[in-house]
């Protein structure tokens, strides 16, 4: 709850907006915004001592956000949501597998919007 105090917090002052999924003690995490903002929020997040292991799965300009809504949207995967994606079960069942999601291209947003949104994306 305080991470994402924060990140709603220091997002709106940055432009930033983006998602944030957690399963099994880890994040994935999507940052849209002006690129300089985007940077930087990443910096503060590599220096910050609560996160460890940060990975970038995919980083690449974009024509539209697809989070816009948020300054940070945030969801918690749980065993029903394992049940009713079983296509992204094995990327998320045990914490989050950032080599198998980027050996997906795309998959990594995809997933992001499909908990967001409530949308069935995949599989």
């Amino acid at each position: 709850d305080r991470i994402m105090d924060s990140s709603v917090r220091r997002n709106t002052a940055a432009r930033i907006t983006g998602m944030l999924l957690y399963a099994g003690g880890n994040f994935m995490q999507v940052l849209e915004g002006p690129e300089a903002d985007v940077d930087a929020t990443m910096l503060r997040i590599a220096a910050d001592p609560r996160h460890h292991g940060l990975v970038v799965i995919d980083r690449c300009a974009i024509d539209q956000r697809s989070f816009g809504a948020w300054h940070m949207g945030y969801r918690r995967v749980c065993r029903l949501d394992m049940q009713s994606h079983p296509s992204l079960a094995p990327y998320l069942s045990n914490g989050i597998d950032a080599d198998g999601i980027a050996a997906r291209p795309g998959l990594a947003i995809e997933m992001l919007q499909d908990f967001a949104y409530g949308q069935r994306l995949l599989g």
